[in-house]
């Protein structure tokens, strides 16, 4: 007798009598029923998100002045064939057609960012009008179209005139005084401000791995302080915001906290992930939030532990409106019998990821970041300021790009976005990483983020299928 295949066996299958007598009864009744939609609670804020040294370009006009990321993308060998922000999607010229966009997404929110060195040159001193004049003319743009601008102070590209950047502490008050400078001239168009943008990326991988500007590989003492001056630059900027916005100016901050999820959702898992989030937080999100550095963090730490001086803690632990969560990919932890209470998982080399090696694809990720957060520190709110993923998108002749992993990326996130918010913790919007494909940092150009794709030649803009199926969740207000 031959061996069957699947495809035989299939056959057999089908052709069996006794198949039809097994399956269910299905009533008219259960036929006629719509699946009930996985819907988003009412005022829910959707939008999508991008950074000045990502999309603006125009690295040298307009009296803009140099930043790390322009240094560092100039230097041999530092990204993907040399790859620089110095043109990227020519947003700085063609800003209107972005917010066109936005609009057609029906989009009623933007996360954006500003470019600290072209409004201040130098990172400190006289500003420069016609870089403040450019976020001006955004911003009304963006209102004159009904989206409301969420505002990021730092992504990344700092001012290249700052000595020694983020090893200084000198760096943390000339934030502070920056935010001051944005919140007297923008409050009157701007509501909602973020301070800073993922603290390890511009700490560990800039200052640690050299992987991003200014590439720097430094001890653990130094690491520990450049880490110590981005939160408190983050504090200094949210006291600096208070003190000089307008009333009713609120602030947060956009931060990739490591999310922990449990591997099983049971009791010892889920006390397990809390733990690790806590501990796994420690220089960043948990100092932040709870103003102070942990016991275990700073005894770990030892010798090479932050220098504190007085009265930082309470200005890096000063109070927020909301907390924004940059989420992409997952660490499973389980319960285990040891001091920490708690061990994370190794990934198998055939766990799925995307494009980018680190993007591992955990779509459970999103609702544990909220949920843990939530369950921690008890935020008033919680926005969503990032998520999405790299995807090999190919133009086809007929000029549609189908980009359906991404789609499956992004819709089943959100279907784990919209657990949380219907279990009532506080999540009020979603910014989907990106509006545009765009330079992305020491990759270049070589990924694509975007659910616009970008023909960085022509700068012409096509939407991807993502972009339908956005416009199709956002019109519903639920998982379309």
């Amino acid at each position: 007798m031959r061996k069957p295949t699947r495809r035989t066996f299939g056959k057999s299958v089908a052709a069996a009598p006794v198949a039809a007598a097994m399956l269910p009864a299905i009533s008219s009744a259960q036929a006629s029923t719509t699946p009930a939609r996985l819907s988003f609670p009412q005022g829910f804020k959707w939008g999508c998100a991008t950074a000045a040294y990502q999309i603006e370009g125009a690295a040298d006009e307009d009296g803009r002045g140099p930043s790390i990321w322009d240094n560092f993308s100039h230097t041999l060998g530092k990204t993907f064939q040399g790859d620089t922000g110095d043109v990227a999607d020519d947003s700085y010229h063609l800003y209107k057609e972005d917010v066109r966009l936005l609009k057609n997404l029906d989009a009623k929110v933007y996360r954006m960012s500003i470019s600290w060195s072209r409004v201040l040159p130098d990172g400190t001193g006289k500003p420069n009008g016609k870089g403040l004049d450019y976020y001006k003319r955004v911003v009304d743009e963006l209102r004159n179209n009904d989206i409301e601008p969420y505002v990021t102070l730092f992504h990344w590209d700092l001012p290249a005139s700052l000595p020694h950047g983020w090893q200084s502490r000198t760096t943390a008050k000339a934030f502070g005084d920056y935010a001051a400078f944005i919140a007297r001239e923008l409050s009157d168009r701007v509501h909602n401000f973020f301070t800073t943008n993922e603290f390890v990326c511009f700490t560990d991988l800039s200052y640690k791995v050299g992987q991003f500007a200014p590439g720097l590989r430094l001890d653990a003492a130094q690491v520990n302080q450049v880490r110590h001056h981005g939160v408190l630059a983050h504090g200094l900027g949210v006291q600096a915001i208070r003190a000089n916005a307008k009333p009713g100016t609120r602030v947060g901050l956009a931060e990739n906290a490591t999310v922990f999820a449990p591997v099983i959702e049971e009791k010892q898992h889920v006390e397990a992930a809390l733990k690790a989030t806590r501990q796994g937080n420690a220089p960043f999100l948990t100092a932040v939030l709870e103003g102070k550095y942990l016991e275990s963090y700073l005894e770990r730490e030892g010798a090479n532990a932050p220098k504190v001086e007085a009265g930082d803690m309470k200005i890096i632990g000063s109070p927020l409106d909301f907390v924004g969560l940059n989420v992409y990919t997952p660490e499973y932890v389980r319960a285990e019998d040891s001091p920490a209470g708690y061990s994370v998982l190794p990934r198998q080399s055939s766990f799925p990821h995307m494009p980018s090696p680190w993007l591992f694809v955990g779509p459970e990720v999103i609702y544990w970041a909220v949920r843990n957060v939530s369950t921690l520190w008890k935020p008033q709110e919680i926005y969503i300021t990032e998520n999405g993923c790299s995807a090999d998108d190919v133009v086809r002749a007929d000029g549609c790009i189908n980009d359906t992993d991404r789609l499956m990326y992004l819709r089943n996130h959100l279907m784990h976005l919209q657990r949380a918010a219907s279990e009532g913790y506080p999540v009020k919007g979603y910014f989907l990483w990106s509006l545009l494909d765009n330079y992305e940092w020491a990759d270049g150009y070589s990924k694509r983020f975007g659910i616009h794709y970008v023909d960085f030649k022509t700068q012409k803009r096509t939407p991807k299928l993502t972009a339908e199926w956005y416009k199709a969740t956002i019109a519903a207000n639920s998982v379309a």
